[in-house]
């Protein structure tokens, strides 16, 4: 891994200082999260502008999987919670807009196909 020193101004520190702590992270994990979903949209070309606030990113099997956008929240994660809680509930359990649960269940309407296979892959893989 390469090390690299980068400037930032006051309010946007603070500000990612705060939502870093809001989402159980170090700084310094946010800061990574957030470039490798910027970085990894952008070569992939795959964010759909319907739904501003999902991206993909490259989980730990090398495959690309949806997720919220500023949070490490797959997609199939809320949708799996849908099954069995309201999205305002998923938003309270989750600590997140409301909206940003709405929007994550009307991209699995549109994705269906795709999150589904994530979703029955995970299972596969369960004991």
């Amino acid at each position: 891994m390469t090390r690299y020193a980068l400037n930032l101004p006051n309010e946007l520190k603070r500000d990612a200082e705060r939502l870093a702590k809001k989402q159980g992270v170090s700084l310094n994990q946010f800061i990574l999260w957030s470039v490798a979903e910027k970085v990894g949209g952008l070569l992939q070309g795959l964010d759909d502008p319907e739904f501003p606030n999902i991206t993909y990113r490259r989980g730990a099997s090398g495959s690309l999987s949806p997720i919220l956008r500023g949070t490490g929240i797959r997609v199939q994660t809320i949708v799996i919670a849908a099954q069995n809680n309201t999205p305002a509930e998923i938003a309270e359990d989750y600590d997140l807009p409301h909206t940003q649960i709405q929007e994550a269940l009307g991209f699995y309407k549109i994705h269906r196909t795709e999150i589904d296979a994530h979703i029955q892959a995970e299972a596969a893989l369960e004991p």
